[in-house]
């Protein structure tokens, strides 16, 4: 086991804002507590996001969105206590039926078909800048096929593996290798079907119950989660991120479905898989620090 460094440092790379407050984010408020440094990138602005929350689908809304998502943002960082950066590219929207082997078209200025390389040139120098121990992202369809989740993934395996090589990106500084990379690993069959038999169990209608029945569980995630975070303390912080993005999320939609305190008792961890090490540690883990404490 390496010697504790100063201050631990974790940086959570995402596609637009708000997915920092759908995945991670209870976890990532409990390591600010800790004293653990936390950087979210943000890849794109989500300019072509649509507008899931029907009391702010307002012509207004519209015709601002950019800026009014760059507020959501600025809150939800302020309420889970974290800092920013925006990579600077731009929402590639998501086509109804785009796949990534489809023909459906992405607009030409999109992150998206941005090359991998410049795309993850800026990721670099924020690497290289903000020099963190860990960092989180997505696996490797996206955690679900929108577009500019599936080139966080891959912008952030080509960052991860340029960063440390100081034949790359000369330009941005001395090279810095993380020591630890994972993937969000968020609703695996055996999660959902706790949180499904804790709401039945309870007299409640379950959200899931037609996710268990309908869903396609042969590729389940649930058995590549290598490290279980506690985090239920941070749970109602992670909620008031999560509605911080109005336009993004209805407060009495599908998300609150399921109260707190079941959520809290049924799963009270965030999980990961643990994909690229170049430290010791042993699995399963119960930090995304384990080896480096």
């Amino acid at each position: 086991m390496s010697d504790a460094p100063e201050q631990l440092r974790l940086m959570a790379v995402h596609a637009h804002p708000d997915d920092e407050s759908s995945k991670g984010a209870a976890s990532m408020a409990r390591y600010v507590k800790e004293g653990v440094d936390v950087l979210v990138v943000s890849c794109t602005g989500g300019e072509r996001g649509s507008v899931l929350n029907p009391k702010m689908d307002r012509p207004e809304v519209w015709k601002n969105i950019t800026e009014i998502r760059a507020k959501e943002m600025e809150t939800a960082r302020e309420i889970l206590g974290v800092k920013q950066q925006w990579l600077g590219f731009v929402d590639s929207g998501l086509p109804e039926g785009w796949l990534p082997d489809s023909d459906i078209a992405l607009p030409e200025d999109c992150f998206y078909l941005v090359p991998d390389e410049v795309a993850a040139a800026p990721l670099v120098k924020f690497i290289r800048e903000f020099k963190p121990h860990v960092i989180t992202t997505y696996d490797e369809d996206g955690g679900y096929p929108h577009p500019d989740h599936i080139k966080t993934h891959l912008v952030t395996m080509e960052a991860w593996k340029a960063a440390g090589d100081p034949e790359r990106y000369q330009e941005f500084g001395e090279a810095w290798q993380p020591s630890k990379l994972y993937y969000h690993m968020s609703f695996g069959r055996q999660r959902v079907t706790a949180l499904h038999e804790a709401m039945v169990a309870a007299g409640l209608d379950s959200p899931y119950a037609e996710w268990l029945t309908d869903r396609d569980w042969t590729r389940d995630k649930g058995p590549r989660i290598t490290t279980s975070v506690e985090c239920a303390e941070y749970f109602p912080l992670r909620d008031d991120a999560l509605r911080a993005h109005a336009t993004q999320v209805d407060p009495d939609g599908f998300w609150f479905s399921v109260p707190m305190e079941i959520q809290q008792k049924a799963w009270p961890t965030e999980d990961f898989e643990l994909v690229e090490s170049t430290i010791e540690t042993t699995k399963p883990e119960d930090d995304l620090f384990a080896g480096l404490r």
